[in-house]
């Protein structure tokens, strides 16, 4: 009840960013936060209580005692686990913090079963249907996708992924053995350009809803969508892209070794920790490349858009805001 509970911290505002956004530094602390794999461990009652927490906080009333601590753990676990958009809760594959878990086992795999086309195709396929679930779960909330979309966008992505590798595990037969190791990551590439656009396509369709800077509605953008999607792309062979060129160079100069030849069975557990501490750093780091609250010049708007704004507000919008999805 209203009697048990207390007034908020005077000029504590639980959803202004804890470090300056408009800094890639600052968007990577933010990222470390809330993409921090150990929250993928909190229970269903948790999150939900840190959910209740943050909505009774934006209300202007918390739980008496609660310490500024408090209820920035709460935020971090309801930044980790609820849509920005929709409010609604995740499913836990589709979570940034199940990135680091989820995309060191499959890359770990990918990297260490690249020799025969079967595995190829098998690996591929799980590594698409996990992208597929991360991409669904992270789109901009605004735009619906239908069930059909969403298989279209599946089976485009998959498709392309296994084309690819198969295509260039087949042609690098004759290459340097190093050449090989590096197929999986044309292939998540390859891809990523598939799989993102296919699955936001409703956005590139309708446009997404773009904002004056404090928040006002303005319309609706293909072009902000375009911009938007193109750097979640960008982000997502950013966040493979070390792991998957870097670790292959490490395995094939390790492989030499007389001891590493004698413990093969730990290849691949090897490759998924490794996977692992390169993802912890670059899942936060490739989030961070781009601000969330991403901008496009007034000038840059499709021209009816760019026509009714400057009717309504003349030159006070040089900028159109919205959020670029993750």
């Amino acid at each position: 009840t209203c009697a048990e509970m207390a007034a908020v911290p005077l000029g504590f505002n639980i959803d202004a960013p804890r470090w300056d956004q408009s800094t890639f530094v600052g968007r990577l602390k933010h990222f470390l936060n809330i993409t921090d794999p150990r929250t993928v461990l909190v229970s269903e009652e948790e999150l939900d209580r840190a959910k209740a927490l943050v909505e009774g906080c934006r209300a202007g009333l918390v739980p008496p005692g609660s310490s500024q601590e408090q209820l920035l753990y709460a935020k971090k676990l309801y930044d980790s686990a609820f849509h920005p958009d929709s409010g609604e809760k995740m499913n836990l594959i589709g979570r940034m913090s199940f990135q680091v878990p989820g995309g060191m086992a499959l890359t770990g795999c990918m990297l260490q079963f690249y020799r025969t086309v079967p595995a190829v195709v098998f690996w591929q396929w799980v590594n698409q249907s996990f992208n597929a679930i991360v991409n669904y779960t992270n789109r901009n909330a605004a735009s619906p996708i239908s069930l059909r979309q969403i298989g279209v966008a599946y089976v485009t992505a998959t498709g392309t992924a296994l084309a690819t590798a198969v295509g260039l595990n087949l042609y690098t037969k004759r290459a340097p053995p190093l050449l090989a190791r590096w197929v999986p990551f044309a292939a998540v590439a390859a891809a990523n350009c598939v799989n993102i656009p296919m699955m936001r396509q409703q956005e590139i369709i309708n446009g997404v809803m773009v904002t004056d800077r404090d928040n006002n509605e303005l319309g609706h953008s293909r072009r902000a969508a375009a911009k938007g999607i193109a750097q979640v792309v960008v982000s997502r062979i950013t966040m493979a892209a070390p792991g998957m060129i870097i670790l292959p160079i490490i395995m094939e100069r390790l492989e030499k070794f007389p001891f590493m030849q004698r413990i093969r069975v730990l290849h691949g557990p090897l490759q998924v920790l490794l996977c692992g501490g390169f993802l912890l750093f670059m899942v936060p780091a490739a989030c961070a490349l781009f601000p969330q609250r991403c901008s496009l010049a007034l000038a840059d708007l499709e021209l009816e858009l760019h026509d009714s704004i400057v009717a309504k507000h003349g030159d006070k919008v040089p900028y159109v805001y919205f959020n670029k999805g993750l």
